[in-house]
């Protein structure tokens, strides 16, 4: 038997009430909503106006929303571009690490590998510019800091990819790290040029890259 109560439901348990409170499904909308809309902004001008220049309070006034509900959802400033990096970085992850699954094919995986990375920046120009940007903040900003954690995921990653070849290769042996950083910097100058509207972030730009790339590590 269930019973209502002001505070919830009263479900009995072994002779006992436990209150699990009732939320109003409209007041649960507007809780992910002023979220989300703090996080739509906070992209928005770090992008535009870069990171130090943009303070807590532009980020409330520009959602319609007071600096405490801010620091409700996200403790600070610095809390707020980690929930923004994160979010919108696993979705590359997850497809990276399915990608750089080396199945004996190195130039497979490299294309496909090289193809996520051109499509989620494709699909999230204005943060994939705003986090390239926070590699070349001062070593000791929070923007450097938060985004370093980044990179450093993405450099696992691919070091994996590289490890796993090099069993099938024996001149990479040794090499993983440097094969993974030289990996990412081309791939982020391509990246950069297309942001700019230099090149198309297209297939054929894919294959090239690609191309490019196993001429070095395999000469």
């Amino acid at each position: 038997m269930v019973f209502y109560s002001k505070l919830g439901i009263c479900q009995p348990d072994n002779g006992f009430c436990t209150l699990t409170p009732s939320v109003p499904i409209g007041i649960l909308r507007g809780v992910k909503n002023n979220r989300l809309k703090l996080l739509e902004c906070a992209l928005e001008l770090f992008s535009s106006r870069g990171y130090d220049a943009v303070g807590v309070q532009a980020v409330a006034d520009a959602a319609g929303l007071k600096k405490p509900t801010l620091y409700h959802y996200f403790g600070s400033k610095s809390g707020l571009l980690k929930t923004l990096l994160d979010t919108h970085f696993e979705e590359l992850f997850m497809a990276l690490e399915k990608a750089a699954d080396y199945q004996g094919d190195v130039k497979t995986t490299l294309t496909t590998v090289c193809a996520e990375y051109f499509d989620f920046a494709q699909k999230n120009r204005s943060f994939y510019r705003m986090q390239l940007a926070m590699w070349f903040s001062p070593p000791n900003s929070d923007s450097f800091r938060a985004v370093a954690v980044i990179n450093a995921r993405q450099q696992q990653i691919l070091e994996g990819l590289f490890l796993k070849a090099a069993q099938d290769h024996g001149n990479m042996r040794g090499r993983h790290q440097a094969y993974a950083a030289t990996l990412l910097g081309m791939v982020n100058t391509y990246i950069a040029l297309g942001l700019n509207d230099f090149t198309v972030l297209d297939a054929e730009l894919v294959s090239k890259a690609v191309h490019q790339f196993m001429h070095g590590i395999f000469s």
